[in-house]
């Protein structure tokens, strides 16, 4: 499929420690696809080899049939291959409104980035209103909350037309009423045929939007099954060690 993410036997170390051990697992055009695993697991390892921010040992890593080994980050995005990350780092000057237009309009230049008229579209209102950003909207993004943060690295990163979009945690620091929304906004983004992997612990998040969840522990996958069959796999259970069991259930 066109926005398919195919990971072969994916090795990665750092020095002695090996963080990722053969790791093998497709996720499919429209797939929401949750990336779980008690912390050290090697998640975010992965979304950074996934992404091009770290060069696997060995291994494959494919997206829309194309090979991403060696390829560099700027250009794994330009592909279409979009990830945030845990702790979104934000400008000290630009607003949330400067950044979503200048997420839409990359190619256009300076001078119509951040344009009046560019500023203050239906286009930028909209996306504003729709991840409740309308209060902080115009001061600078780094004063933002780190919850607020996340919802607007999701925010610009929708704006660059991802065909996969990669979420490291997504739903930390984010206030439960916002969660709901967050959850409507990817599950429309997936219907439209974009691809989605997230890392993350908040299992009724997790449960709430997706298709499958692969865990991983010691880089090892350990599980590749539906949410609500996780309860049932004693490795799972087992490496969460006790406290993931209360919140596997929760």
């Amino acid at each position: 499929m066109a926005n398919s993410l195919k990971i072969k036997s994916v090795a990665k170390s750092f020095g002695a420690l090996n963080v990722l051990q053969d790791v093998t697992f497709d996720v499919e055009q429209g797939e929401i696809v949750g990336l779980l695993g008690p912390n050290g697991s090697g998640k975010s390892t992965l979304l950074s080899v996934i992404s091009g921010f770290l060069p696997e040992d060995s291994g494959s890593v494919s997206f829309a049939g194309r090979e991403m080994l060696g390829v560099p980050a700027h250009k794994v995005a330009q592909q279409g291959l979009i990830r945030t990350f845990q702790l979104p780092s934000m400008p000290h000057r630009m607003t949330p409104r400067e950044l979503i237009a200048a997420g839409a309009r990359s190619g256009r230049g300076l001078r119509n980035l951040l344009g009046r008229a560019a500023l203050h579209g239906p286009e930028v209102d909209a996306v504003i209103a729709r991840f409740a950003l309308e209060p902080v909207a115009d001061i600078p993004a780094s004063s933002l909350s780190g919850g607020q943060k996340k919802l607007l690295s999701i925010a610009v990163a929708l704006q660059g037309n991802p065909r996969l979009l990669c979420l490291d945690e997504p739903t930390a620091g984010v206030h439960p009423n916002l969660r709901a929304r967050m959850v409507q906004i990817l599950q429309e983004v997936a219907s439209s045929g974009v691809t989605i992997l997230i890392v993350e612990h908040d299992m009724h998040f997790v449960r709430g939007i997706c298709d499958r969840c692969v865990v991983l522990d010691g880089g090892h996958i350990i599980a590749d099954c539906a949410p609500d069959q996780l309860t049932e796999n004693e490795r799972v259970v087992e490496a969460y060690l006790g406290k993931a069991k209360v919140g596997i259930a929760a």
